[in-house]
C-alpha cells in the first residue's frame, strides 16, 4: 500500500466516509486497534487502507508484509505464534531498515488478507498476522469480502483457519462498496474481543455497529455511543475525552479535504 495515496481528508470530502467515522478509526488505530477494510472494489478498498496507514503516529512503525515471500524475520514472536522454525529467509526490497519489531510500536500492514497471488497475505501468513494481534500488534489489512460476515468466514475456513478467539480481536471492520460513480463505507463494525466478567466467566459479545451509510439521505448514521466506554478504554481515554478528540479531529478532516475533480 502506498502511503502517499489519497489522504483521508480527501476521501471524507469525496463522501467515501464522513469525518466522524474517519476520526474514530484514526484514534483507534493510533491505539493499535486493528482495522480491516473489506470490499470487492480493490481500488477504493486499497485507497482507504493506505489513507489510514498514513495517519499512523510517529511512534508507531508500519511494516508491510511481503506477500508470498514474507518470512517474519522481524517478528520476535513468530515461532511462538506458530510460524515454522526453519525459515526460508529471502531479502525483501525496502526491508533493510526494518528492525526487529515490538508489539507496542508496530502496525502490521497486510495486503489482500487471505487472498491469492504473489502480493497477497495468504494461508499461514494470514493466520500469523491475525495471531499477532493477541500479543499487541496493530493491523491494517484489506480483504476481498463485502461485509463483516464474509470477513469472519474467510478467516475461519481453510487455509487460514483462525479460531473464534483469534477472530474476536479483529477490531474495526469497514465494508466498502461501489455507489454510483464512487464508493462508500456501507457499514463499520467493532468486533469485540473475548472478555471475562467479575467471576472469571468468558463473555463473547456480538460485534457492535459503529456506523452505516444511509442510502436515502446519502449520509452516515452513527451508533458508536453504544460501545463508547469500551472504545475509550482501548485508547486509554475517558469516554468524554474520546468524544472531544474525535470531534476535534473530525472537524479537521472535514476542513482540509478537497473533493476529487
Amino acid at each position: 500500500m502506498d502511503r502517499s495515496a489519497d489522504s483521508l481528508a480527501s476521501l471524507v470530502a469525496d463522501g467515501t466516509l464522513d469525518g466522524e467515522l474517519a476520526a474514530l478509526v484514526v484514534l483507534l488505530l493510533g491505539a493499535r486497534v486493528p482495522v480491516i477494510v473489506g470490499g470487492h472494489s480493490g481500488q477504493a478498498r486499497d485507497a482507504l487502507a493506505a489513507a489510514f496507514v498514513a495517519t499512523v503516529p510517529a511512534d508507531l512503525t508500519p511494516v508491510e508484509l511481503a506477500g508470498e515471500t514474507e518470512e517474519f524475520e522481524w517478528l520476535p514472536e513468530a515461532v511462538e505464534l506458530g510460524w515454522r522454525r526453519e525459515r526460508n529467509v529471502v531479502p525483501v526490497a525496502g526491508r533493510d531498515a526494518v528492525r526487529r519489531a515490538s508489539a507496542g510500536s508496530t502496525i502490521i500492514v497486510a495486503r489482500d488478507l487471505a487472498g491469492s497471488g504473489t502480493h497477497a497475505t495468504a494461508g499461514e501468513r494470514a493466520r500469523l498476522a491475525v495471531r499477532a494481534l493477541a500479543v499487541g500488534y496493530g493491523l491494517v489489512a484489506t480483504i476481498d469480502e463485502p461485509d463483516l460476515e464474509g470477513v469472519l468466514e474467510r478467516l475461519h475456513r481453510p487455509p487460514v483457519e483462525t479460531d473464534e478467539d483469534e477472530r474476536s480481536r479483529l477490531g474495526v471492520v469497514l465494508a466498502v462498496g461501489e455507489v454510483g460513480p464512487g464508493a462508500r463505507v456501507l457499514a463499520a463494525h467493532y468486533v469485540r474481543p473475548v472478555a471475562r466478567d467479575l467471576h472469571g466467566h468468558v463473555q463473547r459479545l456480538p460485534p457492535a455497529v459503529l456506523a452505516t451509510w444511509n442510502m436515502t439521505t446519502d449520509t452516515f448514521d452513527h451508533f458508536a455511543w453504544g460501545v463508547l466506554p469500551e472504545l475509550a478504554d482501548r485508547t486509554g481515554r475517558r469516554p468524554v475525552e474520546l468524544e472531544r478528540e474525535q470531534a476535534r479531529l473530525a472537524e479537521s478532516l472535514r476542513g482540509s479535504g478537497t473533493p476529487a475533480a
